[in-house]
């Protein structure tokens, strides 16, 4: 039986597509949860870039790089959950406009 080989272009592609589509999360919204959101979707843009590399060069690096960015992710969930947490009991919201706001 033959394994679909999907080719290296389809999944860069794919991988620009993640990538840019939580850069304009980023851009776009104000609430910090779509912001963590949008970071994630781009840990994983680059993590389906690297996978997608290795897998087509046959090399394990790929998947090495894979490791370090899932570990890289749960730490920026772990601290941005607690300062979801600190941001919601000090300023009862989550909009960061309201946030960045000076009180003299």
């Amino acid at each position: 039986m033959n394994p679909l080989i999907i080719p290296l272009s389809h999944v860069l592609m794919l991988a620009a597509l993640l990538f840019t589509a939580g850069l304009l999360g980023l851009l776009i919204r104000r609430n910090v949860i779509f912001i963590l959101m949008s970071l994630e979707v781009m840990l994983n843009a680059a993590a389906l870039a690297f996978v997608g590399a290795s897998a087509h060069w046959g090399q394990t690096d790929g998947q090495i790089i894979l490791l370090l960015i899932l570990t890289i992710a749960a730490a920026e969930v772990a601290v941005g959950l607690g300062l979801v947490l600190q941001i919601q009991r000090r300023f009862k919201t989550l909009d960061l406009d309201v946030v960045s706001r000076m009180r003299g």
